[in-house]
């Protein structure tokens, strides 16, 4: 078992903290030792300690694993979202709940496909590309992170709209090689065909381009709240500020408008995909 080392923040750490704490009382409910326990799923006792004291996190297996040693009738498994969200950084978390509470989703892209359409080859491509380079723990927390938001595609709750715009240049630059965008290029095809998804494409030939200041995303809540979401480099920003969120808000209407129709886009990236 590839342990997840426990680094984390204070809302994350709380929650790793119950837990544990569960973990540990169900297993003396049991009257098992670290050692006897961790024989009985699988594991070695130093790692049952380490969990226990919480330097380890852990992994969905080992939660199944004890939930059934433990006759636990599924209490313990149902953890496994608590835990796995609790591992991510904390801007992920941040952000999957913004994105939880939005009635529309906006993004603008010239650098990159925006992660909510990122298949798992490209976003790990995409993180693998960092220098200073992630610790391949890292890597693999940050691509399952990535991947996680997206189930807000397939959200049983009412789903927000979705806009995307992306530039010209997100479509052929060959991130992580040929047969990665291809197969890139292909996702896209499929979630613009997606009733609640509207996908633009802003060709380079544009002489006019208003989202030349750089990638943005606009959240707007059922509150009726709006939120922007601003990530350079070695920074992030939330954007709460009214004034600002219009300025956003006016910005991306206009690069909407001089990026292709949904159907024109389409056709693009369709095209794109068959050449050579």
């Amino acid at each position: 078992m590839s342990e997840w080392e426990a680094g984390l923040d204070d809302e994350a750490g709380a929650v790793m903290r119950t837990v544990v704490r569960q973990l540990k009382l169900w297993r003396e409910a049991a009257g098992l030792t670290q050692a006897e326990f961790g024989a009985a799923i699988g594991y070695g006792e130093e790692l049952v300690s380490s969990v226990e004291r919480g330097r380890r996190i852990p992994r969905p297996e080992y939660l199944d694993a004890a939930d059934e040693v433990l006759g636990a009738g599924g209490r313990i498994a149902a953890m496994k979202g608590d835990v796995a969200e609790a591992r991510y950084p904390k801007k992920v978390r941040d952000v999957k709940r913004l994105e939880a509470e939005a009635i529309e989703i906006c993004s603008y892209n010239n650098c990159v496909i925006d992660g909510l359409l990122q298949t798992d080859a490209y976003a790990r491509a995409v993180f693998s590309s960092r220098r200073p380079q992630f610790a391949e723990e890292e890597l693999e927390q940050r691509v399952a992170a990535r991947l996680d938001r997206q189930e807000i595609f397939s959200a049983p709750t009412a789903r927000p709209l979705f806009s995307f715009v992306l530039c010209e240049a997100t479509l052929r630059r060959l991130i992580g090689g040929k047969m990665v965008m291809r197969n890139q290029l292909e996702r896209l095809s499929e979630v613009a065909r997606l009733r609640n998804i509207d996908l633009q494409v802003l060709p380079l030939s544009r002489e006019e381009n208003s989202g030349l200041g750089g990638p943005f995303r606009l959240l707007k809540l059922k509150d009726g709240a709006a939120v922007g979401l601003n990530e350079v480099q070695l920074t992030n920003r939330v954007i709460t500020d009214p004034r600002e969120t219009t300025v956003l808000d006016m910005r991306y209407g206009i690069i909407r408008a001089q990026a292709l129709t949904p159907r024109e886009s389409l056709a693009f990236i369709e095209k794109v995909l068959g050449e050579p």
